[in-house]
């Protein structure tokens, strides 16, 4: 052979056992590290190749280099958690306290809007009753009726001296035309994009979009859930076509500042400006409840959400209540969830019948033995496609935010969810979530194993995407 050849030879053999070594190191799963190794040994030209296209994470590596790490995630416990936390949840609230680096906040009120016509009109009276700043952040914000209202509002706002900061996610705003984005600037609104597509330098279109909802308003008011902003959320939505169903929420009390850094943080990594609002002055609790912020999002290592979801199944004693649009949960809370069922909790998931993603709806069927086999009772709703996002365990601990129980949400997009220590709204929530179960159809065995051969082969190709869903 040739020098040449000989050179071509080393080269050949160094990238390829590099990828290799490269995915031993860094993959997770000891099937997909073998797999990797074995293809990058095996097809030393191909290989690599592909193990640098498809098996690199470059969605936590980009979001690492954008943004850093999240806050919290140094294994720290709140010194001294607040008596009013139920004894069966103090092991949660310490995992939580851990994970999320923040503290739980008493003296909080939360309460429930259903459906655009309920969380609208309240969002747009805090607008109106706004005297020093809003904070608005979305991922869809369309500029048909709804959204209309929403910018006569806040333009109004800014008129009468409110400093008005609106953050619009940059695939998400591409879902309405015109965009509503022209409208609030055409009023001299203060608006800035998260990750807006380009072509140079290459941005992400589909991933590390920011999911978060949140209507912050004088550190005293924040509106946080699954609810964007447009005519789709409405119940009853003008014309022919069919609305969705949601649950937004309205908070008040200490929990609110804690949101308001949320909001900043992502407006400072916008626009490379972070001025704090001035300090509200103190005022008397309005509630009872114990709130904490959890985030989630691809620049950290630790899969924070999933631990803390995942914490509080095992903490369950009698009822885990799941509703959720997409479902497609990691390994770690299927096996939660199977564990829970077979010791005899009562483990109740809810999901929309009609889906507005079917490929999600199919993947989810093919891997709902898994639980249906162990005792877990999955419901399809019928009617109208439902948006809500709910996490329920025994009636005493809530989860509410941004993040579905799927991939897209646990691993490649930036959430924000509450969790709620408190009776009454847990039983609250847990009475909602039975009502819908009630008028659903329960999924047994039988019937996901009598599905024809084509639908099984149609589910089972979409639930090899999972993790891109």
């Amino acid at each position: 052979m040739q020098p040449v050849q000989w050179l071509g030879l080393v080269a050949v053999l160094l990238i390829s056992t590099g990828s290799a070594l490269h995915a031993l190191l860094n993959k997770r799963e000891p099937a997909a590290a073998f797999a990797w190794i074995a293809f990058c040994l095996l097809f030393p030209v191909v290989g690599p190749i592909f193990y640098y296209l498809f098996g690199i994470n470059r969605v936590r590596m980009r979001a690492l280099q954008l943004r850093g790490e999240l806050a919290g995630g140094t294994p720290t416990t709140q010194p001294t958690l607040p008596d009013q936390i139920p004894v069966a949840f103090r092991t949660q609230a310490q995992i939580s306290s851990a994970v999320a680096g923040l503290p739980v906040t008493h003296g909080n009120a939360i309460e429930s809007l259903i459906g655009g016509e309920a969380a609208y009109p309240a969002m747009l009276e805090a607008i109106h009753q706004a005297q020093r700043h809003i904070f608005l952040s979305t991922y869809i914000f369309e500029s048909n009726r709804s959204g209309q209202q929403f910018v006569d509002a806040l333009a109004m706002a800014q008129d009468r001296g409110v400093d008005v900061r609106v953050l619009l996610d940059g695939a998400g705003e591409w879902y309405s035309w015109p965009r509503v984005r022209r409208a609030l600037r055409r009023r001299g609104l203060e608006v800035a994009r998260f990750l807006p597509p380009r072509l140079i330098p290459p941005s992400p279109l589909i991933n590390m979009r920011n999911h978060r909802k949140l209507l912050l308003v004088d550190s005293t008011i924040a509106f946080t859930g699954g609810m964007n902003i447009g005519d789709r959320h409405l119940i009853d939505r003008p014309g022919s076509r069919a609305g969705i169903r949601d649950i937004h929420f309205r908070i008040t009390g200490p929990l609110v500042p804690q949101l308001d850094d949320v909001f900043l943080d992502d407006w400072a990594f916008v626009t490379g400006e972070r001025e704090t609002p001035a300090t509200t002055p103190d005022a008397p609790d309005p509630g009872d409840a114990l709130c904490r912020t959890l985030l989630d999002g691809p620049n950290e290592d630790l899969h924070r959400l999933t631990m803390v979801l995942v914490g509080a199944v095992a903490a369950a004693r009698e009822h885990v209540v799941i509703m959720t649009p997409y479902f497609l949960p990691p390994r770690e809370l299927v096996a939660a969830l199977q564990a829970a069922a077979v010791r005899g909790t009562r483990v109740d998931i809810i999901l929309p019948g009609r889906n507005n993603l079917p490929f999600m709806h199919w993947a989810t069927r093919n891997m709902l033995w898994e639980l249906v086999k162990w005792g877990v009772r999955v419901y399809y709703q019928p009617g109208i496609f439902d948006h809500t996002k709910l996490f329920v365990v025994d009636g005493q601990y809530t989860q509410v935010g941004s993040a579905n129980l799927d991939p897209r949400s646990l691993r490649l997009n930036f959430e924000v969810t509450v969790e709620v220590y408190d009776t009454r709204f847990g039983a609250e929530m847990a009475a909602h979530v039975e009502a819908r179960r009630r008028a659903a159809k329960r999924v047994t065995l039988e019937e996901l194993d009598a599905r024809p051969l084509l639908p099984r082969i149609r589910d089972a190709i979409a639930w090899l995407f999972t993790p891109y869903l």
